[in-house]
Protein backbone atom coordinates (compact mmCIF):
# COMPACT_ATOMS: atom_id res chain seq x y z
CA UNK A 1 0.00 0.00 0.00
CA UNK A 2 1.26 3.74 -0.73
CA UNK A 3 2.59 4.60 2.50
CA UNK A 4 0.16 8.15 2.03
CA UNK A 5 -2.84 6.49 1.19
CA UNK A 6 -1.85 3.84 4.49
CA UNK A 7 -1.24 7.17 7.01
CA UNK A 8 -4.92 8.15 5.68
CA UNK A 9 -6.18 5.25 6.46
CA UNK A 10 -4.52 5.58 9.67
CA UNK A 11 -6.40 9.20 10.12
CA UNK A 12 -9.21 7.48 9.03
CA UNK A 13 -9.56 5.09 11.96
CA UNK A 14 -8.24 7.47 14.98
CA UNK A 15 -10.57 8.26 17.87
CA UNK A 16 -10.09 12.42 17.29
CA UNK A 17 -8.44 14.39 14.12
CA UNK A 18 -7.17 17.39 14.37
CA UNK A 19 -8.03 19.21 11.29
CA UNK A 20 -7.99 22.56 10.06
CA UNK A 21 -10.38 24.41 8.45
CA UNK A 22 -9.83 27.61 5.80
CA UNK A 23 -11.91 29.43 4.77
CA UNK A 24 -11.40 33.00 2.29
CA UNK A 25 -14.89 34.48 1.26
CA UNK A 26 -15.87 37.10 -1.45
CA UNK A 27 -14.80 40.16 0.81
CA UNK A 28 -11.36 38.95 0.53
CA UNK A 29 -10.71 40.59 4.00
CA UNK A 30 -8.47 37.63 4.96
CA UNK A 31 -7.80 33.76 5.58
CA UNK A 32 -9.94 32.29 8.38
CA UNK A 33 -7.66 29.56 9.67
CA UNK A 34 -9.65 27.22 12.37
CA UNK A 35 -7.76 24.51 14.16
CA UNK A 36 -10.44 22.25 14.84
CA UNK A 37 -10.64 18.41 17.34
CA UNK A 38 -13.34 16.18 15.67
CA UNK A 39 -14.33 13.11 17.28
CA UNK A 40 -17.33 10.69 15.41
CA UNK A 41 -19.14 11.10 11.97
CA UNK A 42 -22.30 11.93 10.40
CA UNK A 43 -24.97 12.73 13.05
CA UNK A 44 -22.26 11.94 16.30
CA UNK A 45 -20.06 14.60 14.86
CA UNK A 46 -18.42 15.97 17.95
CA UNK A 47 -16.31 19.48 17.24
CA UNK A 48 -14.23 21.71 19.36
CA UNK A 49 -12.46 24.66 18.10
CA UNK A 50 -9.10 24.69 19.32
CA UNK A 51 -7.48 28.18 17.90
CA UNK A 52 -9.00 30.56 15.36
CA UNK A 53 -7.58 33.63 13.65
CA UNK A 54 -8.10 35.70 10.57
CA UNK A 55 -5.03 36.50 8.98
CA UNK A 56 -5.73 39.73 6.70
CA UNK A 57 -4.53 40.16 3.59
CA UNK A 58 -2.77 42.74 2.46
CA UNK A 59 -3.79 45.70 -0.53
CA UNK A 60 -1.03 43.58 -3.13
CA UNK A 61 -2.71 40.16 -2.59
CA UNK A 62 -6.26 42.02 -2.89
CA UNK A 63 -4.98 43.86 -5.61
CA UNK A 64 -3.68 40.77 -7.83
CA UNK A 65 -7.38 38.63 -6.95
CA UNK A 66 -9.55 41.62 -7.87
CA UNK A 67 -7.63 41.35 -10.95
CA UNK A 68 -9.47 38.11 -12.05
CA UNK A 69 -12.14 38.10 -9.22
CA UNK A 70 -16.06 38.01 -10.70
CA UNK A 71 -15.04 39.58 -14.53
CA UNK A 72 -16.55 38.23 -17.37
CA UNK A 73 -13.11 38.74 -19.36
CA UNK A 74 -9.72 37.60 -17.47
CA UNK A 75 -6.10 37.02 -17.86
CA UNK A 76 -5.77 33.38 -18.57
CA UNK A 77 -2.27 33.51 -17.58
CA UNK A 78 -2.63 35.90 -14.55
CA UNK A 79 -5.30 32.96 -13.45
CA UNK A 80 -2.51 30.47 -14.27
CA UNK A 81 -0.31 32.09 -11.82
CA UNK A 82 -2.21 32.98 -9.02
CA UNK A 83 -3.80 29.23 -8.78
CA UNK A 84 -0.41 27.86 -7.19
CA UNK A 85 0.92 31.90 -5.36
CA UNK A 86 -2.36 31.97 -3.41
CA UNK A 87 -2.15 28.46 -2.12
CA UNK A 88 1.49 29.18 -1.06
CA UNK A 89 0.69 32.26 0.37
CA UNK A 90 -2.17 30.41 2.34
CA UNK A 91 0.47 27.89 3.43
CA UNK A 92 2.89 30.28 4.52
CA UNK A 93 0.03 32.09 6.85
CA UNK A 94 -0.33 28.27 8.05
CA UNK A 95 2.90 27.42 9.08
CA UNK A 96 2.92 30.75 10.75
CA UNK A 97 -0.18 30.39 12.73
CA UNK A 98 1.01 27.05 13.82
CA UNK A 99 4.07 28.10 15.10
CA UNK A 100 2.38 31.24 16.85
CA UNK A 101 -0.13 28.45 18.48
CA UNK A 102 2.64 25.87 19.58
CA UNK A 103 1.28 23.34 17.56
CA UNK A 104 4.00 20.62 15.10
CA UNK A 105 2.35 19.99 11.77
CA UNK A 106 2.97 16.78 12.21
CA UNK A 107 0.19 17.24 14.77
CA UNK A 108 -2.33 18.09 12.31
CA UNK A 109 -4.03 15.43 10.59
CA UNK A 110 -5.87 17.30 7.50
CA UNK A 111 -6.21 20.75 5.82
CA UNK A 112 -9.65 21.73 3.82
CA UNK A 113 -9.28 24.42 2.04
CA UNK A 114 -12.02 25.92 0.63
CA UNK A 115 -9.72 27.66 -1.49
CA UNK A 116 -10.48 31.56 -3.71
CA UNK A 117 -13.70 31.90 -5.54
CA UNK A 118 -12.82 34.19 -8.51
CA UNK A 119 -15.74 33.60 -10.74
CA UNK A 120 -18.98 31.81 -9.90
CA UNK A 121 -21.59 30.85 -12.48
CA UNK A 122 -24.87 28.55 -11.97
CA UNK A 123 -26.70 28.05 -15.15
CA UNK A 124 -29.93 30.35 -14.29
CA UNK A 125 -27.21 33.16 -14.13
CA UNK A 126 -24.82 32.44 -17.42
CA UNK A 127 -28.01 30.91 -19.17
CA UNK A 128 -26.44 29.40 -21.62
CA UNK A 129 -28.07 26.17 -22.54
CA UNK A 130 -25.55 23.86 -23.26
CA UNK A 131 -23.51 24.63 -20.38
CA UNK A 132 -24.68 23.34 -16.93
CA UNK A 133 -23.41 25.06 -13.68
CA UNK A 134 -19.57 25.91 -12.60
CA UNK A 135 -17.67 27.34 -10.43
CA UNK A 136 -14.11 28.69 -9.66
CA UNK A 137 -11.58 28.68 -6.87
CA UNK A 138 -8.12 28.79 -6.85
CA UNK A 139 -5.53 28.07 -4.61
CA UNK A 140 -4.49 24.77 -5.46
CA UNK A 141 -4.49 22.03 -2.82
CA UNK A 142 -1.32 19.92 -4.18
CA UNK A 143 0.37 22.94 -3.37
CA UNK A 144 -0.75 23.62 -0.04
CA UNK A 145 0.31 19.95 0.77
CA UNK A 146 3.43 20.06 0.03
CA UNK A 147 4.12 23.13 1.13
CA UNK A 148 3.02 22.06 4.47
CA UNK A 149 3.56 18.63 4.36
CA UNK A 150 -0.23 17.89 5.28
CA UNK A 151 -2.82 16.08 3.95
CA UNK A 152 -4.94 18.31 2.06
CA UNK A 153 -8.73 18.41 0.98
CA UNK A 154 -9.72 21.39 -1.47
CA UNK A 155 -12.11 21.98 -4.38
CA UNK A 156 -15.09 21.18 -2.43
CA UNK A 157 -17.75 22.52 -4.48
CA UNK A 158 -17.21 20.57 -7.86
CA UNK A 159 -18.44 17.12 -6.75
CA UNK A 160 -21.31 19.40 -5.90
CA UNK A 161 -22.23 20.41 -8.80
CA UNK A 162 -21.17 16.99 -11.01
CA UNK A 163 -23.55 15.38 -8.29
CA UNK A 164 -26.53 18.35 -9.52
CA UNK A 165 -26.06 21.17 -7.52
CA UNK A 166 -25.40 24.52 -7.98
CA UNK A 167 -21.70 24.50 -5.78
CA UNK A 168 -23.46 26.16 -2.99
CA UNK A 169 -24.39 26.85 -0.60
CA UNK A 170 -22.55 24.07 1.03
CA UNK A 171 -22.90 24.72 5.02
CA UNK A 172 -25.84 23.00 4.93
CA UNK A 173 -23.73 20.00 5.17
CA UNK A 174 -22.33 20.79 8.27
CA UNK A 175 -25.07 22.65 9.61
CA UNK A 176 -27.17 19.43 9.69
CA UNK A 177 -24.17 17.32 10.81
CA UNK A 178 -23.00 19.52 13.77
CA UNK A 179 -25.81 21.85 14.59
CA UNK A 180 -28.78 20.24 14.35
CA UNK A 181 -30.93 19.50 17.60
CA UNK A 182 -33.92 17.19 18.27
CA UNK A 183 -37.19 19.54 19.26
CA UNK A 184 -35.53 23.07 17.94
CA UNK A 185 -35.87 24.44 14.55
CA UNK A 186 -32.91 26.50 13.97
CA UNK A 187 -32.13 28.72 10.98
CA UNK A 188 -28.78 29.06 10.60
CA UNK A 189 -28.28 32.76 9.12
CA UNK A 190 -24.37 33.54 7.97
CA UNK A 191 -23.77 37.30 6.48
CA UNK A 192 -21.00 37.35 4.33
CA UNK A 193 -20.42 38.98 1.02
CA UNK A 194 -23.43 37.21 0.13
CA UNK A 195 -26.13 36.16 2.50
CA UNK A 196 -27.60 32.54 3.03
CA UNK A 197 -29.22 30.51 5.29
CA UNK A 198 -29.90 26.83 6.39
CA UNK A 199 -33.06 25.35 8.33
CA UNK A 200 -32.97 22.83 10.34
CA UNK A 201 -35.76 21.44 11.13
CA UNK A 202 -35.86 19.73 14.97
CA UNK A 203 -37.07 16.53 13.87
CA UNK A 204 -33.88 15.94 12.71
CA UNK A 205 -35.09 14.93 9.38
CA UNK A 206 -32.51 15.12 6.08
CA UNK A 207 -35.48 15.60 3.61
CA UNK A 208 -36.94 18.55 5.01
CA UNK A 209 -33.11 20.54 5.54
CA UNK A 210 -33.21 23.48 3.54
CA UNK A 211 -30.58 25.91 2.38
CA UNK A 212 -29.91 28.72 0.10
CA UNK A 213 -28.39 32.09 -0.75
CA UNK A 214 -31.22 35.13 -0.74
CA UNK A 215 -29.00 37.74 -2.28
CA UNK A 216 -26.22 40.68 -1.15
CA UNK A 217 -24.95 40.28 2.61
CA UNK A 218 -22.16 43.00 2.85
CA UNK A 219 -20.85 42.69 -0.85
CA UNK A 220 -22.40 46.06 -2.35
CA UNK A 221 -21.94 48.04 0.95
CA UNK A 222 -18.38 46.99 1.12
CA UNK A 223 -18.11 47.74 -2.80
CA UNK A 224 -19.64 51.00 -1.89
CA UNK A 225 -17.16 52.06 1.77
CA UNK A 226 -14.28 51.05 -0.77
CA UNK A 227 -15.08 53.23 -3.62
CA UNK A 228 -15.54 56.25 -2.02
CA UNK A 229 -13.58 56.30 1.39
CA UNK A 230 -9.52 55.71 1.04
CA UNK A 231 -8.64 53.19 3.35
CA UNK A 232 -11.85 51.70 4.63
CA UNK A 233 -12.93 48.59 3.75
CA UNK A 234 -16.60 48.31 5.38
CA UNK A 235 -19.27 50.07 6.86
CA UNK A 236 -18.02 49.80 10.68
CA UNK A 237 -20.57 49.95 12.79
CA UNK A 238 -23.14 50.70 10.12
CA UNK A 239 -21.38 54.64 11.01
CA UNK A 240 -22.20 55.54 7.12
CA UNK A 241 -25.78 53.84 7.15
CA UNK A 242 -27.07 55.64 10.07
CA UNK A 243 -26.00 58.99 8.64
CA UNK A 244 -28.21 58.00 5.87
CA UNK A 245 -31.92 57.64 4.82
CA UNK A 246 -33.00 55.38 2.92
CA UNK A 247 -34.46 55.89 -0.81
CA UNK A 248 -37.45 54.30 -1.48
CA UNK A 249 -37.55 54.34 -5.63
CA UNK A 250 -34.14 52.95 -5.32
CA UNK A 251 -34.57 50.08 -2.73
CA UNK A 252 -37.74 48.83 -5.10
CA UNK A 253 -35.73 49.23 -8.35
CA UNK A 254 -32.61 47.39 -6.86
CA UNK A 255 -34.71 44.61 -6.01
CA UNK A 256 -36.07 43.89 -9.55
CA UNK A 257 -33.28 41.87 -10.10
CA UNK A 258 -34.23 38.27 -11.20
CA UNK A 259 -32.37 36.50 -8.85
CA UNK A 260 -34.98 37.43 -6.06
CA UNK A 261 -38.16 35.73 -8.01
CA UNK A 262 -35.37 32.57 -8.87
CA UNK A 263 -36.93 29.10 -6.85
CA UNK A 264 -35.20 27.77 -4.03
CA UNK A 265 -32.40 26.72 -3.43
CA UNK A 266 -30.62 29.30 -5.54
CA UNK A 267 -27.08 30.70 -5.59
CA UNK A 268 -24.96 34.22 -6.55
CA UNK A 269 -22.31 36.17 -6.26
CA UNK A 270 -20.42 39.34 -6.97
CA UNK A 271 -20.83 38.54 -10.61
CA UNK A 272 -24.47 39.96 -10.49
CA UNK A 273 -24.22 41.90 -7.21
CA UNK A 274 -21.85 44.53 -8.14
CA UNK A 275 -21.59 48.31 -8.49
CA UNK A 276 -22.54 47.93 -12.02
CA UNK A 277 -25.89 46.59 -10.54
CA UNK A 278 -26.40 50.10 -8.46
CA UNK A 279 -25.57 52.13 -11.32
CA UNK A 280 -27.92 50.79 -13.12
CA UNK A 281 -30.73 51.12 -10.77
CA UNK A 282 -29.96 54.74 -10.04
CA UNK A 283 -30.09 55.56 -13.48
CA UNK A 284 -33.45 54.21 -13.83
CA UNK A 285 -34.13 56.04 -10.34
CA UNK A 286 -32.53 59.42 -11.26
CA UNK A 287 -30.60 58.73 -8.25
CA UNK A 288 -27.32 59.07 -9.36
CA UNK A 289 -26.53 62.16 -7.49
CA UNK A 290 -27.79 60.63 -4.39
CA UNK A 291 -25.14 61.23 -1.29
CA UNK A 292 -23.35 58.15 -0.33
CA UNK A 293 -24.80 58.00 2.90
CA UNK A 294 -28.34 57.53 1.52
CA UNK A 295 -26.90 55.09 -0.73
CA UNK A 296 -25.81 52.95 2.12
CA UNK A 297 -28.82 53.01 4.23
CA UNK A 298 -30.80 52.19 0.66
CA UNK A 299 -28.20 48.92 0.12
CA UNK A 300 -28.83 47.95 4.15
CA UNK A 301 -31.88 47.89 3.74
CA UNK A 302 -32.04 45.92 0.79
CA UNK A 303 -29.60 43.23 2.60
CA UNK A 304 -32.22 42.92 5.54
CA UNK A 305 -35.29 43.33 3.19
CA UNK A 306 -34.34 40.15 1.24
CA UNK A 307 -33.10 37.82 3.82
CA UNK A 308 -36.19 38.65 5.37
CA UNK A 309 -38.45 38.08 2.51
CA UNK A 310 -36.31 34.61 1.87
CA UNK A 311 -36.78 33.34 5.56
CA UNK A 312 -40.83 34.35 5.39
CA UNK A 313 -40.93 32.66 2.39
CA UNK A 314 -39.51 29.28 2.84
CA UNK A 315 -39.79 28.96 6.22
CA UNK A 316 -43.76 30.03 6.98
CA UNK A 317 -44.62 26.62 8.43
CA UNK A 318 -41.70 26.57 11.10
CA UNK A 319 -42.74 27.05 14.79
CA UNK A 320 -40.98 30.32 15.95
CA UNK A 321 -37.06 29.14 15.18
CA UNK A 322 -34.12 30.51 16.82
CA UNK A 323 -31.81 32.52 14.53
CA UNK A 324 -28.38 32.35 14.93
CA UNK A 325 -25.85 34.32 13.31
CA UNK A 326 -22.75 33.99 11.89
CA UNK A 327 -20.67 36.04 9.42
CA UNK A 328 -19.47 39.80 9.13
CA UNK A 329 -22.71 41.21 8.58
CA UNK A 330 -23.86 40.01 11.87
CA UNK A 331 -21.32 42.37 13.48
CA UNK A 332 -23.44 45.76 11.51
CA UNK A 333 -25.93 46.59 13.89
CA UNK A 334 -28.19 48.77 11.58
CA UNK A 335 -28.49 45.55 9.73
CA UNK A 336 -29.28 43.08 12.29
CA UNK A 337 -31.76 45.79 13.93
CA UNK A 338 -33.76 46.01 10.60
CA UNK A 339 -33.72 42.04 10.17
CA UNK A 340 -34.93 41.15 13.85
CA UNK A 341 -37.55 44.45 13.67
CA UNK A 342 -39.25 42.23 10.49
CA UNK A 343 -38.74 38.78 12.67
CA UNK A 344 -40.28 39.90 16.04
CA UNK A 345 -41.82 36.32 16.46
CA UNK A 346 -38.04 35.26 16.11
CA UNK A 347 -35.30 34.42 19.03
CA UNK A 348 -31.40 35.95 17.25
CA UNK A 349 -28.93 34.59 19.25
CA UNK A 350 -25.22 33.69 17.32
CA UNK A 351 -23.45 30.24 16.34
CA UNK A 352 -21.23 31.36 19.65
CA UNK A 353 -24.55 29.88 21.77
CA UNK A 354 -23.88 26.04 19.54
CA UNK A 355 -19.84 26.73 21.45
CA UNK A 356 -18.83 27.71 17.90
CA UNK A 357 -17.30 31.67 17.31
CA UNK A 358 -19.41 33.14 14.73
CA UNK A 359 -16.31 34.30 12.55
CA UNK A 360 -15.06 30.75 12.53
CA UNK A 361 -18.08 29.05 11.87
CA UNK A 362 -17.55 28.92 7.76
CA UNK A 363 -13.84 27.56 8.40
CA UNK A 364 -14.97 24.99 10.88
CA UNK A 365 -18.02 23.78 8.42
CA UNK A 366 -15.27 22.93 5.60
CA UNK A 367 -13.18 21.37 8.13
CA UNK A 368 -16.47 19.06 9.37
CA UNK A 369 -16.74 18.25 4.86
CA UNK A 370 -13.09 17.40 5.35
CA UNK A 371 -14.30 15.23 8.52
CA UNK A 372 -16.98 13.20 6.95
CA UNK A 373 -15.02 12.84 3.44
CA UNK A 374 -12.38 11.03 5.13
CA UNK A 375 -14.23 8.88 7.88
CA UNK A 376 -17.89 9.40 7.37
CA UNK A 377 -19.76 8.74 4.31
CA UNK A 378 -22.36 6.39 6.25
CA UNK A 379 -25.23 8.85 6.74
CA UNK A 380 -27.41 10.45 4.46
CA UNK A 381 -27.63 13.98 5.41
CA UNK A 382 -28.80 15.23 1.37
CA UNK A 383 -32.07 16.71 0.44
CA UNK A 384 -32.52 15.33 -3.41
CA UNK A 385 -35.64 17.40 -3.75
CA UNK A 386 -34.33 20.89 -3.01
CA UNK A 387 -30.87 20.44 -4.70
CA UNK A 388 -28.50 19.12 -2.11
CA UNK A 389 -27.05 16.13 -2.99
CA UNK A 390 -25.69 13.84 -0.24
CA UNK A 391 -22.30 13.48 -1.06
CA UNK A 392 -18.67 13.34 0.16
CA UNK A 393 -16.74 16.27 -0.60
CA UNK A 394 -12.92 17.36 -1.19
CA UNK A 395 -9.78 16.67 -3.49
CA UNK A 396 -6.95 14.47 -2.11
CA UNK A 397 -3.75 16.16 -2.13
CA UNK A 398 -0.77 13.67 -0.30
CA UNK A 399 2.26 16.29 0.45
CA UNK A 400 4.42 13.96 -1.45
Amino acid sequence: MNQQIENLYRIAGKSERHIIGLMSGTSMDGLDVALCKFSGSGLDTKVELVAFETVSYDDSFKQEIKSVFAREVASLEKVCLLNPWVAKTHAEMILQLLSKWGVQSSQVDLIASHGQTIYHAPSRQHRQTKFGNATLQIGDGDHLAVHTGIITLSDFRQKHIAAGGEGAPLAVYGDYLIFSRQGEDRILLNIGGIANFTFLPGNLRAEEVFSTDVGPGNTLMDALTQKYFSGKYFDENATIARVGKCHPELLHELKQNPFFSFSFPKTTGPEVFNMAYLERAQEKTNTLQLSVEDCMATLNQLTADTIVDAMRKTLGGSNNPVIYSSGGGMHNPLLMERIQSQLKDAQFLTTSDLGINPDAKEAVLFATLANESICGGRVSFGNGREGIPSISMGKISFPY
